[in-house]
């Protein structure tokens, strides 16, 4: 592999994009990575897809599609290569290997988990079927495989609404955030049976948060993901995923905005918009900063860790997912 002097060389263009966010001396310990992960790739054929809250030297730096939960379930249909790195949470790999049976699907860390995926199991699907009869169940794309199997079909946060009105039923089952189903529910008549899960990093904000946020900072724009309390999703500006909230940044230019989620997201969208100040009262969420550029380029080296799905399972999960993307 090269030395640190030719990384740095063949990596110069990259680093103009995100020299705000990233100093020359952290560059300089990413650049050996960057540069291997970049030879790798064309090697064997890969390609990466990064969600929104990777870190900026993987989302700018070695990642082919980035990307909303619903976007990545998109592209990765459209993906032309033999093998696909998953830079992002463990139900995201699975996704794609759902959508790509036949291509090797790596995540780069199984530890890279989930608190909405592990807040319910098959059997509690299997349990709310029995206790409401005939009510459709939509399950959102942060949860297992075996879950997606149990459900009618699935959503992300961007397409929640439009997907519980796709049945034109009085109630829809809605798993597992309580507090996207509760956000959802808020707009729209359709009666919505939540479940009890949280995403660990949305459920720390508060309303008191905002506040402090407009006494410290005058005229800052809040944007909020819906994974939030419903009550923080009140105060805030804008409520959107995480695509939205970055068009929206794109599309408004608010001089100074907060976006309430994960912390790299708001490193992610300042690269792309240097005119914009954000302000940045994040969370870390542990799972998705499992993923490294080191552990990226120890799966293509080494085709560690390809998923693998119970074909009794991929079949009804599989279905789940095509029918979301099919509205």
């Amino acid at each position: 592999m090269a030395d640190l002097q030719t990384a740095l060389a063949r990596t110069d263009q990259l680093y103009e994009r995100v020299k705000r966010v990233i100093s020359p001396p952290e560059w300089a310990t990413f650049a050996g990575d960057v540069d291997a992960i970049l030879e790798l790739k064309k090697k064997h054929n890969a390609v990466i897809l990064a969600h929104n809250y990777q870190t900026p030297e993987i989302f700018h730096g070695v990642a082919d599609i980035v990307g909303d939960s619903l976007l990545l379930a998109r592209e990765a249909t459209k993906v032309d290569a033999d093998v696909i790195v998953l830079a992002g949470v463990h139900f995201m790999a699975e996704t794609a290997k759902l959508l790509n049976p036949k291509k090797t699907v790596l995540v780069p860390d199984l530890a890279a988990g989930c608190s909405l995926a592990d807040s319910i199991t098959a059997q509690d699907v299997r349990l709310m079927r029995q206790r409401y009869p005939g009510v459709p169940i939509v399950t959102y794309v942060n949860t297992s495989a075996a879950v997606k199997a149990e459900s009618d079909i699935c959503c992300t946060s961007g397409n929640a609404l439009r997907v519980v009105e796709s049945f034109g039923a009085e109630r829809v089952i809605m798993l597992p955030d309580e507090y996207l189903a509760q956000n959802i529910a808020a707009q729209t008549a359709v009666k919505i049976i939540a479940w009890k899960g949280h995403c660990e990093v949305h459920e720390l904000f508060t309303p008191d948060d905002i506040r402090q946020l407009r006494e410290n900072h005058p005229g800052v724009t809040i944007l909020a993901h819906p994974e939030c309390p419903p009550e923080v999703v009140a105060e805030a500006d804008f409520s959107g995923s995480t695509a939205a909230m970055s068009d929206y940044v794109g599309s408004k230019r608010p001089p100074r905005v907060v976006l309430l989620t994960e912390c790299s997201m708001s490193d992610n969208v300042a690269v792309l918009h240097p005119d914009v100040e954000f302000i940045r009262p994040c969370n870390l969420c542990p799972h998705m900063k499992r993923i490294t550029l080191k552990n990226i380029r120890h799966a293509l080296e080494t085709g560690q860790h390809a998923v693998t799905i119970d074909p009794a399972i991929a079949a009804p999960a599989r279905r789940a997912v095509e029918r979301m993307l099919a509205l």
